[in-house]
């Protein structure tokens, strides 16, 4: 198992993304319903950020609750949503201990009233911390927030704000729900399975992606620094030669 003083401190992306995966599978395993592999996760939480904080991440956003998640059964959706609140509440006094500011992206507005009010308590609440964001997407999906993003640009088209011309990547950035944040340099997905599953797929374009076959409570400290090792083994070219690189070419 990795540890932290086998990562490179000068070579650690600024933003980590995580699709937080296999929850229901470790519960199943151990013959307890979905919520309860919910509730463990919180743990697997914790420990990566704590180890992020400490290796410098600037940036870490977790997938928690997609958009089809809704579509899950309503108990466990009312379950996850409880679990939401209680662990905001609990963990506001933690995250400015550690300087840790936290915001969110998504669909905020189709959240039950009372974790998005916790939700908002807790951002407004963390946000003059700056040692590292933690963003939670919640009632996200990226076909949602490009599609929001579109939206937002035909707005600005018809009110005179933008022209035909000016619509280029720039001002798509400038439309996404992560305005502001670097791009994620690492997605680390838990539980084996191999895919983006609607995440971030904009900003993911040249992110490095790590998969582990570790269910999601299962993941710690060391988990996250073997990671941030693969990440520091690749050579990271977008479009340019090894020779280019190792050259420094333009």
């Amino acid at each position: 198992m990795a540890k932290i003083e086998e990562v490179n401190t000068g070579n650690i992306p600024e933003h980590v993304a995580i699709i937080m995966d296999g929850n229901g599978r470790w519960a199943k395993q151990k013959g307890k319903l979905r919520v309860f592999g919910h509730k463990n996760g919180v743990k697997a939480v914790q420990s990566t950020i704590e180890g992020a904080a400490r290796v410098g991440i600037k940036y870490v956003t977790l997938y928690a609750f997609s958009t089809e998640n809704w579509n899950r059964p309503k108990l466990e959706v009312n379950a996850l949503m409880e679990l939401l609140v209680d662990t905001i509440k609990k963990e506001v006094k933690t995250l400015n201990k550690n300087k840790i500011r936290l915001k969110a992206i998504g669909n905020l507005d189709s959240l039950p009233q009372n974790a998005k009010m916790k939700l908002q308590e807790a951002i407004q609440e963390t946000a003059h911390n700056d040692h590292m964001t933690l963003v939670l997407a919640l009632s996200y999906s990226a076909k949602w927030e490009i599609v929001n993003a579109v939206k937002q640009i035909v707005r600005d088209h018809d009110s005179g704000k933008l022209s035909m011309n000016d619509i280029n990547e720039t001002c798509i950035e400038e439309a996404l729900s992560t305005n502001g944040m670097p791009h994620p340099e690492l997605m680390i997905r838990t539980s084996g399975e191999h895919r983006i599953s609607n995440f971030l797929l904009w900003q993911l374009a040249y992110a490095e992606l790590y998969f582990t076959p570790k269910l999601w409570p299962d993941f710690r400290e060391d988990d996250l620094y073997e990671a941030l090792l693969s990440y520091q083994r690749r050579e990271r070219r977008f479009g340019k030669t090894s020779e280019q690189i190792s050259d420094n070419i333009s």
